[in-house]
């Protein structure tokens, strides 16, 4: 086996990111070695590549990043007994510590010390990725390669949607980037009565349409009080998803939400980000924020989604070469595009 290979790269503290010739990394008893065959781009990805205020206070240089991927294994640590050379597989890219108490009670996705693949430790935008065994989800047969890549935005989906019981409730969802759209299709899926879904990007708005939303909201063109009053809801949606990280689209939420609502937060809001405390706490609603998947009750569930007929196919618009990655990353960054897939 080789032992250097490429591999995307911030090495500067500047925008950008570097396809580069780095070492094939050496597993530990506890990992496995992955040969990738499909990343996906995501939107912290585009933070890294524009080297924001948050990248900036985050991200160590140099560092490989990336962390939607899926591959096939081809070596197991002396220390791994389920899984063997030859499976196909994804895995969840937060690493928990195992020893703070809602990892002792089996609780993971609330672990108090967890680190990012691709953000706090190397990552899977490279030829080979060494990741935690414990970490890694062997992907059935039904899986596709290209949807098997996105199965973290699509996890944040099925978390943030699935949070509350959808069948015959009115769901509003602000913001319609990639993991918005996919919970409009999930939340069609989960028997949902009416999803409306808000943006401003007319290219998204379509693919939403395509993906099951009962109705898009260009909100420069017309407000989501009048949607209501075309679709007959009255009293006001009764679930809310706010993927938009914009004040405005939490605010809109707490708005139109009928009193007794829940709000489920993923979009990651400013700071300093305010809200009229009043229709939280006289409409009675239920607010509950999230952050990646349940570890891996998430995973089973997107999985058993797929199976029974979800298609994630149109979210899927864009595939680039991996040395044509610098496209990819143009395309993120205008925004005209659902997933995109670097092919190894």
């Amino acid at each position: 086996m080789k032992t250097t290979m490429k591999a995307l790269v911030k090495k500067e503290r500047k925008p950008g990111i570097w396809l580069e010739e780095v070492p094939v990394p050496e597993i530990k008893a506890h990992e496995v070695l992955i040969k990738t065959r499909k990343s996906s781009i995501c939107g912290t990805d585009v933070h890294i590549y524009k080297w924001d205020s948050w990248a900036e206070k985050t991200i160590p240089v140099p560092m490989v990043v990336g962390h939607e991927f899926m591959g096939e294994i081809v070596a197991v640590g002396s220390q791994v007994g389920h899984l063997k050379p030859g499976d196909r597989v994804s895995g969840e890219g937060h690493v928990v510590c195992g020893i703070c108490p809602p990892c002792l009670k089996g609780q993971k996705h609330l672990c108090m010390n967890q680190f990012g693949l691709g953000v706090h430790r190397q990552g899977s935008f490279a030829e080979y990725l060494a990741h935690p065994a414990e970490n890694i989800f062997k992907l059935p047969p039904s899986v596709p390669d290209d949807v098997a890549a996105i199965f973290d935005p699509y996890g944040n989906a099925v978390h943030t949607a699935l949070s509350f019981p959808l069948i015959g409730e009115d769901v509003l969802i602000t913001g319609a980037g990639p993991i918005g759209i996919m919970a409009a299709a999930i939340a069609r899926k989960a028997g949902a009565r009416n999803v409306v879904i808000t943006d401003l990007n007319p290219y998204r708005l379509n693919l939403a349409r395509q993906m099951g939303a009962t109705r898009t909201v260009d909100i420069r063109k017309e407000t989501v009080e009048e949607v209501m009053k075309e679709l007959g809801i009255e009293w006001g949606f009764t679930v809310g998803l706010e993927m938009s990280g914009h004040p405005n689209g939490l605010n809109t939420l707490l708005e139109t939400a009928q009193n007794g609502a829940k709000i489920v937060l993923l979009g990651i809001l400013p700071p300093d980000t305010q809200i009229n405390w009043d229709l939280v706490i006289f409409k009675m609603l239920v607010i509950k924020g999230i952050y990646g998947r349940e570890i891996f009750s998430t995973w089973f569930q997107m999985t058993h989604l797929l199976e029974s007929g979800l298609d994630l196919n149109p979210i899927i618009t864009h595939h680039f070469p991996i040395d044509d990655f610098e496209k990819g990353f143009q395309v993120m960054l205008e925004g005209n595009c659902g997933k995109v897939i670097l092919d190894w």
